[in-house]
């Protein structure tokens, strides 16, 4: 997960920080405590890729379609998403607040032959640089921080005039309850207990409010919902109850 240094006024949450420093060991082990990020990798790429290749006019069937965008994984982790986007040629770079996710990302890559830039860093430290990207992907980390208002505006702030930004995060309500924490944390145990707070999780609304305040103009939202009978996770139009996913521009 990524937040910002509390001394320096961001919104870091150090406990939410320390509690993935924890279990930073665990990013590539697909039956570890990361086991449900690695059942959603699929899905979330499939949306992440078309959503990119529409907005950049992309062909995803070239070798290296992403060729000449540069792209944030904000709150990377372990590098889940930094490297299929590395794959398909986009210029990455990976950002986390918690150094042993940076350790282990730049390890993987390494052992992969991949280039990805992984620092340990935040979105304002580099909004504050000058940095710039094409596409940001700010994914199940808003529900970590501290000031979720103040973290998507620096996440805008790091995008360029016609950049993307996707953002996926859980809904706040009884059925996310039930399913993210009870389900998720106490029955099934697919993450450790306290994984989650539910009355971090935000709305739909929520999120498309801080997306338009940060200046940014949502164009698309869907939901990854859970297919038991498949085992596997699947895009809805309309079921955003649980996780969902948002796709939102920058005016050029």
């Amino acid at each position: 997960m990524q937040a910002t240094d509390t001394e320096t006024g961001g919104t870091t949450d150090a406990e939410e920080v320390a509690k993935f420093e924890a279990m930073a060991a665990e990013w590539w082990n697909p039956n570890g405590k990361f086991r449900p990020l690695h059942m959603l990798n699929p899905c979330r790429l499939d949306y992440i890729t078309g959503q990119i290749a529409m907005e950049f006019d992309r062909d995803l069937s070239d070798r290296a379609p992403f060729a000449g965008l540069r792209l944030l994984d904000i709150g990377c982790g372990g590098g889940l998403l930094s490297e299929p986007m590395a794959r398909l040629g986009a210029e990455v770079t990976g950002a986390d607040a918690a150094p042993g996710n940076i350790r282990v990302a730049r390890l993987h890559a390494g052992q992969s032959g991949l280039k990805i830039d992984y620092r340990c860093a935040t979105a304002e430290a580099l909004a504050e640089a000058g940095e710039r990207f094409d596409v940001v992907l700010n994914m199940e980390v808003v529900e970590h921080v501290a000031r979720p208002p103040d973290y998507i505006a620096a996440c805008a702030g790091v995008l360029r005039p016609g950049g993307l930004m996707i953002t996926s995060t859980i809904n706040r309500n009884a059925k996310s309850f039930a399913l993210a924490i009870v389900g998720a944390e106490v029955v099934l145990r697919w993450l450790p207990k306290g994984t989650h707070d539910w009355r971090r999780f935000i709305t739909p609304d929520e999120l498309y409010g801080m997306i338009r305040a940060a200046g940014l103009e949502p164009v698309d939202r869907k939901g990854f919902v859970f297919r038991p009978l498949a085992w596997g996770w699947a895009l809805s139009e309309r079921d955003l109850s649980v996780n969902y996913v948002t796709a939102s521009v920058k005016p050029g």
